[in-house]
């Protein structure tokens, strides 16, 4: 018999969104441990508040929502209010009813400056780091760096010497022709972004470098940090990271060709970690040679450095708190660099839409989550960072 296509709306529902997700759904464990995090977070964000007045969204809500923003790739806040309107599994996991109304897009400005340039966002994944530790090895670790593009065009890298004219619009600047260089010039809209490409032949582009330090166990970073765009970035950044987990234990690091240099083998070396980066021979001798290579672990090593690609996408700058408190990131400091729990086990990717979960979206291109479900493997790639300059 077939049914009646009703057009009358029910007046009450009498299942909760907890009972509508799925008790399999990769986001369930993901909740208990971020509700864990927050759960000792709880006195450091009272402590952000006064204690009389109006009361304000909760941090933890906010938290939760930007969790999802980035696990879905919501490209901004409003369609991410739009998709909480609507979205039952994203309610249930910010903890909201399903009749509560959402709060505006602009509350996460509001309080983006309280929730993250206080450290928060660090404490929470010190916390994600620390759930993660059994699954960690502290023996074996890979070091990479990504270009990070600046919010910031061409015609805004002008000449350091040149006064701003009153009404000079950016059509106005043609700069075909003209020699530039980080010496001379500086963006007007980001000064601490450098001109710089990655490889020979490509691009030059105003931008920062982005460094992960991960373990090579389960493929899951431990260290970020980002510094400003040049030759020399990458080694420097990675001698940092590589002393935060030198210690009386000899661990190994591996790496690819752009490190294989005499100055950073030899530095770490004499901070008890074996150089395991890959030779570069082109025109020229490795700084590695038979004593380091004719070891099984050194082509482990090799083999497993490759899933460090799989974070580049994780490694990105949020253009409103990307500078620290002085307005200047530091030449080789750690700085805020935001990173976010978007590996290949939530971020709807290339594995979601094999499965038929999703159309896979990268950069800023919308997102379509009520469409897209996360792949059903490992669901943490948990980061830790400061803010606070390296000791």
């Amino acid at each position: 018999m077939r049914g009646v296509d009703w057009k009358q709306e029910a007046m009450f529902s009498y299942v909760s969104p907890e009972q509508r997700v799925p008790p399999d759904h990769p986001l369930r464990p993901i909740r208990e441990m971020v509700d864990q995090a927050l759960l000792e977070m709880s006195p450091r964000l009272a402590r952000l508040y006064a204690q009389v007045g109006r009361p304000s969204m909760a941090p933890e809500r906010l938290l939760r929502a930007l969790l999802l923003q980035i696990f879905y790739s919501v490209r901004s806040e409003r369609l991410l209010m739009e998709q909480l309107h609507y979205n039952l599994l994203f309610r249930w996991f910010v903890g909201m009813e399903m009749d509560e109304a959402v709060w505006n897009h602009a509350v996460f400005s509001k309080n983006r400056e309280r929730l993250l340039n206080e450290e928060i966002a660090t404490a929470f994944f010190q916390r994600v780091l620390k759930i993660a530790q059994p699954y960690l090895s502290d023996e074996h670790f890979t070091v990479d760096g990504t270009l990070i593009e600046a919010w910031a065009s061409h015609k805004s890298f002008r000449p350091k010497a040149e006064r701003p004219r009153p009404g000079r619009g950016t059509r106005e600047v043609d700069f075909h022709g003209e020699a530039r260089s980080n010496a001379t010039h500086q963006s007007t809209t980001d000064p601490d972004a450098r001109l710089y490409k990655k490889s020979k032949g490509s691009e030059a582009k105003l931008s920062y470098l982005g460094h992960g330090l991960m373990e090579n166990r389960h493929g899951l970073l431990v260290k970020t940090l980002v510094t400003q765009a040049d030759g020399t970035a990458e080694r420097e950044a990675a001698l940092q990271m590589a002393a935060k987990i030198a210690g009386r234990k000899r661990v190994t690091l591996g790496a690819d060709k752009n490190y294989d240099t005499r100055d950073f083998v030899r530095a770490l070396r004499q901070m008890n970690v074996t150089p395991h980066v890959a030779q570069n021979t082109t025109n020229r001798s490795s700084a590695l040679d038979e004593r380091t290579t004719r070891h099984a672990g050194y082509t482990v090593s090799q083999q497993k450095r490759k899933r460090i690609e799989e974070h580049r996408r994780e490694l990105w700058l949020d253009e409103d708190h990307r500078h620290a408190q002085e307005g200047e990131v530091a030449r080789s400091g750690e700085s805020e660099l935001v990173v976010h729990l978007c590996g290949s086990g939530v971020q709807p990717g290339s594995a979601a839409a094999a499965a038929g979960g999703g159309r896979s979206v990268s950069g800023r291109g919308e997102s379509h989550p009520e469409r897209a479900q996360p792949a059903r493997r490992r669901a943490f790639y948990p980061c830790s960072g400061s803010s606070s300059p390296p000791s």
